[in-house]
């Protein structure tokens, strides 16, 4: 399986940045893509931002132009620089990566436990 840290969440005001990180580790033979979802209060999770491992890269509308992924490969983390944020970017933010065990295995998922991510207006 494949455990994901993620790290860089807190406290911001409004048009300020962040920078998150997600770092896997554990047996798989290849993680095909990571990304990063976010979860409001009351609301259900939907996706920010996704990595493939060849990095190619896509976002919400809502903050396409405004935050930008990246991985390092080599470290098997990515992260999310976050610039002019707003209050309604307020959440968890889950990192989620799909990865596969064997070269003939099924593709599978593993999410992290999230980074709580505020800003203040």
């Amino acid at each position: 399986q494949v455990q994901l840290v993620e790290s860089g969440g807190g406290l911001v005001q409004t048009g300020g940045s962040l920078r998150l990180s997600c770092a896997a580790s554990g047996n798989f033979f290849k993680i095909n893509a990571m990304g990063w979802y976010r979860q409001a209060p009351g609301q259900q999770r939907e996706l920010v931002a996704t990595i493939t491992s060849g990095g190619t890269s896509n976002y919400a509308d809502s903050v396409r132009g405004r935050f930008t992924i990246s991985n390092d490969n080599a470290k098997s983390t990515i992260y999310l620089q976050m610039t002019s944020l707003k209050p309604e970017d307020t959440a968890v933010y889950y990192c989620k990566a799909d990865f596969r065990l064997t070269p003939w295995g099924t593709n599978l998922n593993s999410w992290g436990q999230g980074t709580q991510v505020t800003v203040s207006s």
